[in-house]
């Protein structure tokens, strides 16, 4: 069959379809070899789709709300954030990035690592879920946090969320990690995935709590889109809201266990003020040796428009609370 070359559109695309469909019946009937796939119009991928619609798909980007980060971005202002390797603030409602350094240098991020454990922990369990503690919560390693879990004790997703992200419990993060993964490193396994997802390419966890190991690392970058996807849980919004929290989990033999601690974000327990007209609704803490001190904050203006912001690798506490309250003074100018 021969098409006569015609200008018309509709000629060429039935010419198209013939063509096509000859093409299939021939191939069809050589041997007795079936084909699994024929040609139908009614394919997304048919020629008579792709030249009568084509034209009017459109493809959503990756980014189209989110905040990007190609460069270093300063303020009019003379904020300096000189005592931490990196930090960022972004204006979520106008996907603006008001300042930036060093969004994209791998370091370690401590605790902060948390919120990812949360993100996956809520997307894969209920808070209902009763979590039972193995030997894997035992921790040695000097001056790690910890709420005392033994082996055989229980509490719910939801106790163990709290813990995790007010007292920033390692042993919390391993008895989550375990009964939501099956196995702590497959859950690193799943941390990793969604680190992935969400586009956090410069993102490697080795562990669900944030202690030192060489390859585990992220940046500041990739932690706002983490704490972007894990904000979307009304429970984590709530827990990283409240300034102290007490509760009662038990042990193997079903003996009650009290716990109560203060939140350990200085902007949640009191102990620092937030700037004028800014709110801070939550975030999580992380130190270590390596990492220095380091903070993610949710926090709202005036408007209540949401703002998130992260300090990484600050010499000091003091230092790291005066830097970012400097950089959150920056919300309503």
């Amino acid at each position: 069959m021969k098409c006569i070359n015609n200008k018309t559109p509709i000629i060429n695309r039935i010419c198209a379809v013939l063509f096509s469909a000859v093409v299939t019946l021939t191939l069809a009937g050589c041997g007795s070899a079936a084909y699994e796939m024929p040609y139908t119009v009614a394919s997304e991928v048919s020629s008579y789709n792709v030249l009568s619609f084509g034209e009017d798909s459109r493809v959503e980007p990756f980014a189209a709300d989110l905040c990007v980060i190609t460069e270093d971005v300063t303020t009019d202002s003379e904020l300096d954030i000189e005592d931490a390797e990196a930090a960022v603030l972004f204006d979520l409602n106008n996907k603006e990035v008001i300042y930036s350094k060093n969004a994209h240098e791998r370091l370690y991020p401590a605790s902060i690592t948390k919120i990812m454990t949360a993100l996956v922990a809520l997307e894969n369990a209920s808070l209902d879920q009763t979590l039972v503690a193995t030997d894997s919560v035992i921790i040695t390693e000097s001056g790690a946090q910890l709420c005392g879990l033994k082996s055989g004790d229980t509490m719910t997703m939801d106790q163990a969320l709290h813990v995790l992200l007010m007292y920033s419990a390692n042993d919390a993060a391993m008895l989550i990690a375990e009964n939501v993964g099956g196995t702590v490193d497959n859950f690193v396994e799943m941390m990793n995935e969604e680190a992935k997802r969400l586009g956090a390419t410069n993102t490697n966890f080795t562990n669900p709590h944030g202690l030192t190991e060489q390859e585990h690392y992220t940046t500041a970058y990739d932690l706002y889109l983490i704490f972007n996807e894990v904000m979307k849980y009304e429970s984590f919004n709530e827990i990283i809201h409240m300034s102290t929290y007490q509760t009662t989990y038990y042990d193997k033999n079903g003996n009650a266990k009290e716990l109560s601690f203060k939140n350990t974000n200085g902007f949640i327990n009191g102990n620092i003020t937030a700037p004028e007209n800014v709110t801070v609704i939550g975030g999580k803490t992380g130190t270590t040796a390596a990492a220095g001190h380091c903070l993610i904050l949710l926090s709202r203006d005036v408007n209540g428009s949401p703002y998130i912001s992260v300090i990484l690798n600050s010499e000091s506490g003091d230092g790291l609370y005066s830097d970012m309250t400097d950089l959150l003074s920056e919300i309503n100018k």
